[in-house]
């Protein structure tokens, strides 16, 4: 199965860097930059804040590969939500220049721009982004927006509360609920 192979190849890759290889870590960045790249420039908006992010999630897959976990989940979204968290690291020291924008004037979700240098794992992203967009659609609409703002624009509840308007409680839950019925849906 190709998305089996890349996963395998990126948890060889990942093992490899772990242990010090230069060469395989050259490879990994080949492999996942764009996705990773891609996720920064979604959650940053900006393109030197996601260039700087980039670097800087690399240095820290290179400092923590060997904390990778394959029973705990693939490769992929292993060093997305390294990718992730430097996001919303920046976002909370500059949230004064980040707008968010209008749900309708949201770009598309996708992780990666262009074209990746993998076309099986490219394939599998599509997928997956697919099927996560089938699962978003089943949401309801407070939901969707919550679990959208927090897990790709880095709002805290404090921040949904105040922007949705409602209640902390209320936010809490629907993202909780949210990313539950999310999970129940991609695993089905």
């Amino acid at each position: 199965m190709a998305q089996a192979e890349s996963v395998d190849n990126l948890e060889q890759l990942l093992r490899a860097t772990a242990a010090g290889d230069a060469q395989a870590f050259r490879r990994l960045y080949e492999a996942s930059s764009a996705h990773l790249f891609g996720l920064l420039m979604r959650m940053l908006k900006r393109r030197d804040w996601a260039e700087e992010a980039l670097q800087d999630c690399y240095l820290k897959i290179w400092q923590k590969a060997d904390t990778y976990a394959p029973e705990k989940g693939q490769p992929l979204a292993w060093l997305m939500t390294v990718a992730r968290y430097r996001a919303l690291d920046l976002l909370r020291i500059r949230r004064p220049e980040v707008e968010l924008p209008d749900e309708e004037d949201a770009p598309p979700m996708t992780f990666a721009d262009g074209a990746a240098d993998d076309p099986q794992l490219r394939a599998a992203e599509r997928e997956g982004i697919r099927r996560l967009n089938d699962c978003m659609g089943g949401l309801a609409p407070e939901q969707r927006r919550s679990v959208l703002l927090a897990y790709y624009e880095g709002y805290t509840h404090q921040e949904l509360a105040r922007v949705l308007d409602a209640p902390l409680g209320t936010v809490k839950s629907w993202v909780r609920r949210g990313l539950q019925r999310l999970r129940e849906c991609l695993d089905a």
